[in-house]
């Protein structure tokens, strides 16, 4: 099969450090390849991969401390997708809806994969204009906010099985990985590890959007002693931090659509003790891969938990439901699946969108 994958171009693929979509696209870019198929890569020019390359930019625009309009580039990109559309069976989006007006009327077979939450009232008019276009949820939760739209299929993101190593334990600190955000409430890990009697250590990016809150929040609470900032982390420093902790915290604060931390974590042998918030009853097996709380408090009682659990089941469930193989094969079936159909535009669709729409605006004049 001839199958395009396109990439935002705020990170490399995969990304030096920091990065979530662009590090999924890689996985499943690769594995693609690996599993015989002829893929080319969308993305900026100092990608990686082992399909064809064509790039949007010179570099990743975060490599490019000058980049002042990331839609520019884009652009770009697209404009690129759209000239090479016919040398492909499948086009697969990972762009977010930017290419929504540009592919809704190709004959190639294309799809979506939205990787960002959906719960936002902006985005309400515009997937109810967009209600024809394929798209792939990364969780179940993530599909709630917008029901009627057309969801082709959901497929949990998977990474390679033998990228981060098995850790049999028992570990040593709290561990909290990813992002510095308010969503992400690296202040409740820090609470948590504090009431807990652990040490807590943070490996997070802090955005160029987040560094107030980092200043006045999270930086004050760096200076207890059982807490360790070690800021950003590549792929080749997790398994050490991840394996050698007691657990992963992914103490959240909204709607997560996945969180690779938690397969991440997993992928370690290391039990996850998450808010029951997004994707978390959907990625945790509670008992086996981690603990689902409500509360600070429950997640302090979870600490002590956790550390009768078996490492191995932990691994075990990742194996089972969270590599990069698995995903590509769910993939390729939507792709077959879009393939059989072959579907031309679809006038009765619009005919409800446009209902659809007659009653919005009856709604709002409300």
């Amino acid at each position: 099969m001839k199958i395009a994958q396109v990439a935002p171009l705020y990170e490399s693929v995969p990304p030096s450090g920091y990065g979530g979509t662009e590090r999924v696209v890689s996985w499943l870019t690769e594995e693609l390849v690996r599993l015989g198929h002829d893929v080319t890569l969308f993305a900026s020019g100092d990608s990686r991969t082992a399909a064809k390359l064509m790039s949007g930019s010179a570099k990743s625009l975060r490599a490019m401390p000058g980049c002042k309009d990331a839609l520019a580039h884009h652009i770009i990109l697209l404009d690129k997708v759209r000239k090479h559309r016919g040398e492909f069976d499948v086009i697969h989006f990972h762009t977010d809806y930017l290419h929504f007006p540009l592919c809704r009327e190709w004959t190639v077979s294309n799809l979506t994969t939205l990787h960002g939450r959906l719960d936002l009232s902006d985005l309400v008019p515009l997937y109810r204009e967009f209600r024809d276009v394929p798209l792939v949820s990364i969780s179940k939760k993530q599909q709630e906010p917008l029901p009627h739209v057309n969801w082709l299929g959901n497929v949990y993101h998977g990474l390679p099985e033998n990228l981060l190593r098995f850790h049999r334990g028992p570990g040593q600190y709290l561990a909290f990985i990813g992002r510095i955000s308010p969503e992400k409430r690296p202040d409740r890990a820090i609470a948590i590890a504090t009431a807990a009697g652990m040490k807590l250590k943070i490996a997070a990016k802090v955005d160029l959007a987040d560094r107030s809150y980092f200043e006045t929040t999270i930086k004050p609470l760096l200076a207890r002693p059982n807490v360790e900032f070690l800021g950003e982390i590549g792929d080749d420093q997790k398994a050490a931090f991840l394996g050698n902790a007691v657990a992963c915290l992914a103490p959240i604060d909204w709607p997560e659509p996945f969180g690779l931390n938690m397969i991440e974590a997993m992928a370690c042998g290391t039990p996850t003790i998450a808010f029951n918030q997004g994707s978390v009853p959907e990625l945790i097996d509670d008992g086996v891969s981690g603990v689902i709380v409500e509360s600070v408090e429950e997640a302090v009682e979870a600490v002590e938990r956790v550390k009768s659990m078996s490492r191995a089941a932990c691994r075990n469930a990742f194996e089972e439901r969270f590599t990069d193989r698995r995903m590509a094969k769910d993939y390729l079936k939507l792709y077959e699946q879009l393939l059989d159909e072959q579907m031309p535009f679809d006038d009765s669709l619009m005919a409800d969108l446009a209902e659809s729409e007659s009653d919005a605006i009856a709604e709002d004049a409300a």
